[in-house]
């Protein structure tokens, strides 16, 4: 008996060695440096208006075996650039994004929507102005590799959703300043 069980456990070692290992979800820090949520909107009709937000944490969950993850960004709102400081000032108002308030806007995934091995839709909770609403950003580019520079794992991703001012309490001037909002986000995260 005692060969049957040393048989039987360099059966189960070998078995166990030859089998691949299983990845485990890993996290990400946002990269402050490369990651921009943008706005645009049309103003009146004669342009389409593009600003920023230059202040962005968070982090990011990824599961390229498993196909799932998580993503938990916060805005600083008083970081919002617009070009032009009287108007970043303006943005800044009760009427709009009332950062004296509400200095920060987060957007909380609920689920990660896989078409293969890349992220296509992320489906969360975006809270802008204290008022918090269903969305799905749209993943229209993803990449997953090592940092040349940092020699670390790396993602990034850029992603995008439109929603309507007046369901943040943000809706002042509309219908003449677009209701609708465009929303971009650029987000690069090195591997923690």
């Amino acid at each position: 008996m005692n060969a049957l069980t040393r048989l039987s456990t360099a059966f189960i070692l070998a078995a166990a060695a030859a089998a691949p290992a299983l990845a485990a979800p890993e996290s990400y820090a946002l990269d402050a440096g490369h990651t921009f949520p943008r706005f645009s909107y049309s103003h009146f009709g004669y342009s389409t208006q593009l600003s920023r937000f230059n202040k962005t944490t968070g982090k990011i969950v990824f599961d390229k075996v498993a196909k799932t993850g998580s993503v938990d960004i916060t805005i600083d709102t008083k970081s919002v650039d617009t070009g032009f400081p009287l108007f970043n000032e303006h943005i800044q108002s009760e009427d709009f994004l009332d950062t004296a308030q509400f200095p920060t806007a987060t957007f909380k995934s609920t689920k990660v929507v896989f078409d293969g091995d890349k992220p296509t839709a992320i489906e969360g909770r975006l809270t802008l102005k204290g008022v918090t609403r269903p969305v799905t950003l749209t993943v229209t580019s993803f990449q997953a590799m090592p940092h040349p520079i940092l020699k670390k794992d790396a993602i990034g991703a850029n992603a995008n959703v439109t929603v309507k001012r007046s369901d943040f309490n943000a809706g002042k001037y509309a219908p003449n300043v677009s209701d609708e909002v465009r929303i971009d986000i650029a987000v690069e995260a090195i591997k923690e």
